[in-house]
């Protein structure tokens, strides 16, 4: 089997050779930039499974380097994990808005490093799909492609505001709760508050609109539009 990649955007050089040690002594093919501007040309030029990015950097900081890799269709599905030694809510939210999947705060051990690496790869590619496309009035879901067509304009969502709508559109009319779309959408291993779900509704509804996703207050989501 293909190694999976990993890029690592790291800083610091000490944090950038104990992680890539980790992950290499795991199997991953690991690949390393010293800073934001580095880390997207990497990026693109790899194509990685996943990202590692350092929040505070130089020339670049995370957050803009998450959203020029949400933002370049080649790399926009790519799977990023924030690093950064602040553990405030605002940076988290700050994160998540920008796309990123999942934020882990150093110091972190190695073995619960590899284990949360392993547990967002796995959530890639692990469901088959039962049906190819979704087709809701003038929304039409590939699930295959990780595209959304709406009213004839094609629009590719990063994977995790993807899988929320699409999980969402598949059962119209049924509610979803915080804890089953947390279950369903980041897994068992990774934990994200309520916000971080928000943040995504908000900006699924921004690129689709805000009739199709409904509130329930107190309670989750819910999709309206014919099955």
């Amino acid at each position: 089997m293909k190694a999976q990649k990993i890029l690592i955007i790291e800083d610091d050089p000490d944090i950038l050779e104990f992680v890539s040690f980790n992950l290499r002594k795991e199997g991953f093919e690991v690949f390393t930039a010293k800073d934001g501007v580095k880390g997207v040309q990497t990026c693109i030029q790899v194509r990685p499974d996943l990202v590692l990015l350092d929040v505070m950097m130089p020339r670049m900081d995370g957050v803009e380097v998450c959203e020029l890799i949400r933002s370049n269709p080649s790399v926009s599905n790519t799977i990023i994990a924030m690093l950064s030694a602040r553990g405030e809510d605002y940076s988290q939210l700050a994160a998540f808005d920008a796309g990123a999947d999942a934020y882990i705060t150093k110091p972190i051990r190695p073995k619960l490093l590899v284990s949360k690496v392993k547990a967002l790869l796995r959530r890639v590619g692990d469901e088959p799909q039962s049906v190819a496309r979704l087709e809701r009035s003038d929304l039409v879901i590939d699930l295959e492609r990780y595209t959304v067509e709406i009213q004839g304009e094609t629009l590719t969502l990063p994977r995790k505001e993807f899988e929320l709508l699409a999980l969402l559109a598949k059962k119209p009319g049924k509610v979803y709760d915080r804890d089953t779309i947390m279950k369903k959408v980041w897994g068992d291993d990774v934990v994200v508050g309520d916000r971080t779900i928000d943040v995504h509704i908000r900006k699924i509804r921004e690129k689709i609109g805000d009739t199709k996703i409904r509130t329930i207050k107190g309670v989750g989501y819910t999709f309206e539009g014919e099955q």
